[in-house]
């Protein structure tokens, strides 16, 4: 049997689970380090996932409240796509990624983890990245904790 070591996972697994949309939440909150919110656009917002692929795994989320892009007025498509292009911007120059990957998983057949409220997953990648120890065992290593990534990309945002 293969053992996994992921302490801070116990918080989560422990913890009292918020009421409502996950997103809409963080959003209302003003706790933005403590959220990993790196950015407030007027329709949308950036906030690091905290179960990353990869160092730098970023969200774009609007603030409406909806499962669909469909949903989403011109305005906030468009200030969706430029928030998605400083994303791409800041990891390029903070973390000199080799390339991206950019997804939307919609509804749960899709891949939905949080299905009703539309995302779109910004993950740098670096040639190599996937490394022995994803093929071999199916395991993904992190090489910097999310508080110092949130440290490092915070400036580029401001």
């Amino acid at each position: 049997m293969d053992n996994i070591w992921a302490p801070w996972r116990i918080e989560y697994i422990l913890g009292k689970k918020p009421e409502g949309c996950l997103f809409c939440n963080k959003a209302q909150e003003k706790e933005d380090e403590q959220n990993f919110i790196l950015l407030r656009n007027p329709f949308n917002y950036i906030i690091m996932n905290i179960y990353p692929y990869n160092p730098g795994h970023l969200m774009i989320v609007p603030y409406l409240h909806t499962p669909t892009l469909e949903n989403l007025s011109d305005e906030v498509s468009l200030d969706f796509m430029k928030t998605t292009q400083k994303a791409l911007s800041v990891l390029r120059e903070s973390l000199n990624p080799n390339g991206f990957n950019l997804g939307l998983n919609l509804t749960k057949s899709g891949g939905a983890g949080i299905e009703e409220h539309v995302h779109l997953h910004v993950v740098p990648r670096w040639t190599g990245d996937t490394s022995f120890i994803t093929v071999l065992s199916d395991v993904r290593v992190l090489p910097e904790h999310l508080n110092a990534t949130y440290s490092k990309l915070l400036p580029y945002f401001k």
